[in-house]
């Protein structure tokens, strides 16, 4: 059985790192409350725009100081292993970027399925948990959010939200099912990443 609250939390994580290590990237080594709050807005902006949408109050990380201080401990971390992230990794922020949009398409979807409302909504909203986080975190650091770029990001979460009401459809075991969409998700990004894949120019 999948625990929705520890997925949470590492969701929130994976997020609060991403945000930290973009921050990291623009040289704001002496800013640690700019540091944090790039962390803290990303791990919470897309699950808090959705709660507000479907009226889920009150709003989790409001509610537990666990989501509080597991964002302290990743942005702590972040600030840590710095020199190890970007010496190590090849793109570390669109790495924990990934991982965070695998695990908290399905979170978001999974959540407002509970909250009863349509299918298509379910999806949209899921989508919106994983994505609205790092449209934050790129603004405040001066990027171009990746959602308004070409890159296959919105897309890859659309896919693996499609999977998950699938595999929900179709009785496949709820940890099962949130795994595998979970890793599609994860899977299409870095191989579109890999591969410099891109959506089509409208011109």
């Amino acid at each position: 059985m999948v625990n929705w609250y520890w997925i949470d939390l590492l969701g929130t994580g994976v997020f609060a790192v991403s945000g930290a290590l973009s921050a990291l990237g623009k040289k704001m080594y002496h800013d640690l409350f700019g540091i944090f709050f790039v962390g803290f807005l990303t791990a919470v902006g897309g699950g808090t725009l959705r709660d507000i949408i479907m009226g889920a109050y009150p709003i989790a990380w409001i509610r537990d100081p666990n989501y509080l201080l597991t964002i302290i401990g990743s942005v702590g971390i972040a600030l840590a292993g710095r020199r190890w992230w970007f010496g190590r990794l090849r793109r570390p922020l669109l790495v924990f970027d990934t991982i965070g949009i695998g695990l908290y398409t399905i979170l978001g979807m999974q959540k407002a399925l509970s909250f009863a409302v349509n299918d298509w909504a379910a999806m949209l909203l899921g989508v919106m948990s994983a994505i609205f986080g790092g449209v934050i975190r790129d603004t405040l650091v001066n990027d171009l959010p990746l959602i308004f770029d070409r890159q296959v990001y919105a897309t890859a979460c659309l896919a693996g939200a499609i999977l998950f009401w699938v595999g929900r459809s179709a009785g496949v075991d709820p940890t099962v099912n949130f795994w595998l969409a979970s890793s599609i998700i994860t899977i299409i990004r870095l191989v579109a990443i890999r591969y410099g894949w891109a959506l089509p120019r409208i011109n």
